[in-house]
């Protein structure tokens, strides 16, 4: 028996009664992206305007008695809503749709039956498999590749069958209708009971389908085919649109462009160009920039050689400096006899340090550093260039989980609190 959901798709709300309902349990996923289970109750209605989910739609949204309905699945020839509100047995109750939600899945689903007739017609593009996202639908096509060109002839061939006004209808066939033969489908549940439900497009397509239509192409409005992706197994996947999707689309396109044109002070025809002029901009200020800090490391490289402080241990931190930068400073100093503690990095976040020196020293400061800073730490050879024959040591440190601040567990301003406690500790053994 087919669902009220299923016999007249644009029905808002009816009146039925509850057979059952028992506790149960719903994992979902929770706000935060983890699995979260609730309890709550399956409640099993006569009949049910809420279409539970398969064919590749999502169930409906909903309430019963104005308690909201979280999930509707399929059970055999009933369906089963779960709730967290318990409904007595017997009771008559009064089920509401979500029809925006609903209409929305009525017309991207005809819109995957007109998209899949229309590629198998034209180019004999077999459709494998749907997905009715929340966003967009994605056709699943058994092709390794869809040209420009075929996207093109699709996409006008099915709108001009929605100018058309081209009825849907949806009928009841038995098993051993002669007419089952002839209807495109792939395959009935294994718990499928009953007649096959056909819903045919008028001189387009008749397919076997649970799920709920428009009765009419022109309720599509129209069709928007996004591209084409690189399937699984040496398919295509076909992204489209359809109906409402389409205008929300277009509006979130519209207000992107108004503010591109704001923030590059051109016409949208000119969007593109200016993009690539800012990014060349951007490459050749970032080439300059690296070659400027290329050269402030060699200078302070050799400022610190030349004042009258130099010897013994020296600390230096710089907030726009890089790992090379701190390379360049130890590989230019180049001493045998002085201890260099470098950090970089935002004082309130994340960032590295450098260690470099007498290899006692660098190998005694190095794991308690590392230890402390709750870090990875890694000995690394002394930076290129470096005459040391084997008598320095270099380490660096960052954090375990990324460069800068994913879950920071140190600062750099942290750091160099331990490097002075540990100098007063006198650790360092030079």
């Amino acid at each position: 028996m087919a669902f009220r959901c299923q016999r007249d798709s644009y029905a808002r709300e009816f009146a039925t009664t509850v057979v059952s309902c028992r506790p149960a349990e719903l994992q979902t996923e929770g706000s935060n992206g983890k699995k979260e289970v609730l309890s709550g109750f399956q409640v099993v209605l006569e009949d049910t305007l809420l279409f539970p989910e398969g064919g590749g739609q999502p169930d409906d949204h909903g309430t019963i008695d104005g308690v909201p309905v979280l999930r509707v699945t399929r059970r055999g020839a009933q369906a089963d809503h779960f709730t967290q509100t318990p409904l007595t047995p017997g009771r008559e109750v009064q089920v509401r749709v979500d029809w925006e939600r609903r209409f929305d899945h009525m017309q991207q689903h005809s819109g995957q039956h007109l998209i899949t007739a229309v590629a198998d017609h034209l180019f004999g593009l077999k459709t494998t498999s749907w997905e009715l996202g929340r966003l967009r639908s994605v056709i699943e096509l058994d092709s390794p590749s869809v040209t420009t060109e075929q996207v093109a002839a699709i996409e006008q061939s099915v709108n001009e069958k929605i100018r058309d006004r081209l009825p849907v209808n949806v009928r009841e066939l038995s098993l051993d209708d002669p007419e089952v033969e002839q209807v495109r489908g792939r395959g009935l549940p294994d718990d499928h009971a009953g007649p096959i439900r056909v819903v045919t497009i008028k001189s387009v397509d008749s397919n076997m389908c649970c799920g709920t239509h428009v009765s009419n192409l022109s309720d599509l409005q129209v069709i928007k085919i996004l591209g084409t992706e690189k399937g699984k197994k040496n398919k295509t996947n076909l992204i489209f649109l359809a109906g409402n999707r389409v205008l929300k689309w277009m509006e979130r396109s519209h207000g992107t462009e108004k503010a591109l044109t704001s923030l590059l002070k051109c016409g949208a025809e000119d969007h593109v160009e200016a993009v690539k002029k800012l990014q060349n901009s951007t490459k050749l200020l970032q080439k300059n920039n690296l070659n400027l800090l290329r050269d402030l490391a060699v200078h302070v490289a050799h400022s610190l050689r030349n004042s009258p402080d130099w010897g013994g241990v020296v600390a230096l931190h710089r907030k726009e400096g890089d790992s090379e930068f701190m390379n360049i400073i130890a590989n230019e100093i180049g001493s045998e006899e002085t201890l260099l503690f470098l950090t970089v990095g935002d004082e309130k976040g994340a960032g590295l340090f450098l260690l470099a020196g007498p290899a006692e020293a660098v190998e005694t400061l190095g794991p308690r550093l590392g230890l402390d800073c709750k870090c990875r730490v890694a000995a690394l050879p002394p930076p290129p260039g470096c005459q040391s024959n084997g008598l320095e040591a270099t380490l660096a440190c960052h954090h375990s989980a990324g460069f800068w601040s994913r879950r920071p567990r140190v600062t750099v301003s942290r750091m160099i609190q331990m490097w002075a406690l540990l100098r007063v500790k006198r650790v360092l053994h030079t």
